[in-house]
């Protein structure tokens, strides 16, 4: 069994790959100083090393710290060297950035997922920390695209830098004018986005000059689209797993 492992911002996640499937993904919280998080690191690796039979293992990171520390764990616990996206793995997408070397190998991974799972020209639109939306041309080439912050980043930045707004639990609006101080955050967080995600699709096909389908993936996506009038050709939560799973499949 092979083990794709995908470090953010927020969370890592493992996924465990049978025959190229996603069989089980858990979820940990990423907070290098916290003690109480490199327990439950250790522990789960402790945990999977008797329930899996890992033979490999696949990470991709946007935080090279965390990945030098969880190599290291992973060594340790399972016996193998986990092969690094980007490094020992080189993602076969041709990357039209500026400076190549800048974009986020998450990015890349799932474009080319996307490139091999649903076809192309294609937008990818991922709903991390930080909401990603990313062209694939017709041709298969990784394009560029844009970069704004998440639901919950945005949400604790309203919390931290007003006087008077709370902190919301994000949940989906009842309706789009809200009756309270929470609601109406919450219809912004959601109506707004999805306005947003609407209208960033459009100017992307616009300039690329074609009629991509649209992917959605990240925590929020299996919600947010929801709040789209754009179509949405797919919503796969597991894409970026998906992709370490073409990569060494």
């Amino acid at each position: 069994m092979i083990c794709a492992i995908d470090i953010g911002n927020s969370t890592i996640g493992f996924a465990f790959l049978k025959d190229g499937k996603v069989a089980h993904v858990a979820w940990i919280e990423n907070e290098p100083q916290s003690e109480l998080v490199r327990v439950k690191l250790d522990n789960f690796l402790e945990s999977a090393a008797v329930r899996y039979s890992i033979k490999s293992a696949v990470v991709c990171s946007v935080v090279p710290d965390t990945l030098k520390v969880l190599s290291r764990k992973i060594v340790k616990a399972w016996g193998v060297k986990p092969l690094v996206v980007g490094r020992d793995i080189k993602i076969p997408i041709k990357n039209r950035y500026k400076s190549p070397r800048q974009v986020g190998r998450d990015r890349l991974l799932c474009g080319f997922a996307v490139r091999e799972l649903y076809g192309m020209p294609a937008v990818v639109i991922d709903l991390g920390t930080a909401i990603t939306f990313d062209g694939i041309s017709p041709k298969g080439d990784y394009l560029g695209g844009a970069i704004i912050p998440g639901l919950r980043l945005s949400a604790e930045a309203l919390f931290e830098k007003t006087a008077l707004l709370p902190r919301v639990h994000i949940a989906e609006p009842r309706k789009v004018i809200g009756a309270s101080t929470e609601e109406s955050i919450q219809s912004g967080l959601f109506h707004g986005y999805g306005s947003l995600c609407d209208g960033m699709v459009l100017r992307l096909a616009e300039e690329m000059k074609c009629h991509p389908k649209v992917v959605m993936t990240g925590g929020y996506a299996s919600v947010m689209h929801r709040f789209m009038k754009h179509p949405v050709e797919a919503v796969d939560e597991h894409l970026i797993f998906k992709g370490m799973g073409l990569l060494t499949g």
